[in-house]
């Protein structure tokens, strides 16, 4: 491993070369065999463009978890009214971490192929048509609705943190807070308007539509649709050329701190998604109802943006990032385990706690991935390293929680469970805190100027 040069807090790279950052991440089958495409910085000289950049960010990133959260405080009535079994119930919750797994490698054949400006409308696009296509009451639907969403969300993910790299280069700390704050801002209007707004159906309708939560997962597509429209400027000119580096990064998947940061945002996005996908009902089991259940949720995300907006800062603050790393698992811990067992009528500030403290664990998992690569080229590729195989392993705890608690009727086991994956991220956050740069080779193979169609 290489140690980082002192001057290094957030930037990638004083090397103008290496903030010509690629988009995507790996394949999760070898690292070998990939293209690093270096896109040259755009024509965003004035601070208007960058503005209107900036908020384009803002806007696509809020919708990339509106499909998660809105489920979770709906999900007892999608699956009275669908039929669903709990193993459905269960492999619903679990779908968002393991298409983001599976799919997320494969951002960067579509941003080679179209181009990362075209490639995020088309996923926007799709992300609209799968989150709408939630409204036709079916489990069928359902289903194909949020794999479609989730596909899209997944390839977004490893798209993202590149483009902000390559646009903001002298920014890339607080660019991240920024999307990352605007993530959990979405997340929190679905977590807690998804119930009251099929209340205001049912309504509307004087009770006579059995499939007002349908609708109101349907209507979280509008967002989406506004992102694309608002992208759309963003598109370059039609024969315009864009120049492109063709790199290999090799070495990196048999690196131990690169599996030590891959295993930090894994594990950390599995205590995400379970409490994205079953909060709200272990809540409503303990006798909350589901609008509040709904809002507590969403009260939690709040809480991760205003996380989400400092983490960077604090990150980069201090020598490394070990500390920190530990003390927001510990945080996430302990706030489960009050969410799970205090009084409701103290639920609230546990909740507020444990927002803090995720959505401090979610923005130090993105940040260490640039601060642990030595420039931007490993850093893309770490970041479809830790997304790719990340997320497939956080796909697995919602799904064990869904079946614990429906074996065992018991908040017990789902406290084992979390606690022990608390403990295990706060090993490997520790361990990726350190202040070492990856070990891996960056090797230039070919340079052209490519007509962008």
């Amino acid at each position: 491993m290489k140690s980082p040069e002192t001057s290094h807090s957030g930037n990638l790279s004083a090397d103008p070369g290496a903030t010509l950052s690629s988009i995507g991440g790996p394949s999760v089958d070898a690292t070998e065999d990939l293209a690093r495409y270096a896109e040259a910085m755009p024509p965003y000289h004035s601070s208007a463009g960058a503005i209107l950049l900036a908020a384009s960010l803002v806007l696509i990133s809020f919708s990339l978890r509106t499909p998660i959260t809105s489920v979770g405080p709906i999900l007892l009535e999608a699956v009275r009214a669908t039929g669903l079994s709990a193993t459905g119930a269960s492999v619903l919750t679990t779908l968002p971490s393991l298409c983001f797994g599976f799919f997320g490698p494969l951002a960067p054949m579509l941003a080679r192929r179209l181009g990362t400006e075209r490639a995020l409308l088309v996923l926007l696009a799709l992300l609209t048509f799968g989150t709408a296509l939630r409204a036709v009451p079916t489990w069928p639907a359902l289903y194909a609705g949020q794999v479609s969403a989730c596909f899209a969300v997944g390839l977004m993910n490893v798209l993202l943190p590149g483009l902000v790299k390559r646009d903001f280069p002298r920014h890339v700390a607080p660019m991240t807070g920024l999307y990352s704050a605007a993530m959990c801002a979405g997340a929190a209007s679905a977590a807690a308007a998804t119930v009251p707004i099929a209340s205001s159906i049912e309504r509307i309708t004087g009770g006579a539509s059995p499939d007002a939560w349908a609708y109101a997962l349907g209507l979280w597509a509008l967002p989406a649709a506004l992102a694309a429209l608002a992208w759309w400027p963003q598109m370059p000119p039609a024969g315009h050329h864009a120049r492109r580096a063709i790199f290999v990064v090799r070495g990196l998947w048999r690196d131990p701190l690169a599996w030590q940061v891959t295993l930090f945002m894994g594990t950390q996005s599995s205590l995400a998604y379970i409490v994205f996908g079953w909060l709200p009902t272990v809540l409503r089991g303990r006798g909350m109802s589901a609008v509040d259940a709904g809002f507590m949720l969403s009260l939690s995300t709040i809480a991760q943006a205003v996380a989400a907006l400092s983490s960077p800062m604090l990150a980069t603050r201090g020598h490394d990032q070990r500390a920190v790393n530990v003390i927001a698992l510990m945080l996430t811990c302990v706030s489960l385990m009050g969410c799970f067992f205090a009084p409701l009528s103290s639920m609230w500030g546990w909740v507020l706690l444990l927002g803090i403290a995720q959505g401090t664990s979610f923005t130090l998992a993105l940040t260490v991935i640039g601060l642990r690569s030595p420039d931007s080229h490993v850093a893309a590729q770490l970041s479809g390293m830790a997304q790719g195989v990340g997320y497939l392993l956080a796909s697995s705890g919602p799904f064990v929680a869904g079946y614990l608690l429906h074996s065992t009727g018991s908040l017990v086991s789902l406290a084992v469970l979390c606690g022990a994956i608390c403990v295990l991220s706060a090993w490997f956050g520790y361990a990726a805190g350190r202040p070492v740069h990856v070990n891996a080779q960056v090797e230039q193979q070919v340079q052209s100027r490519t007509p962008e169609a």
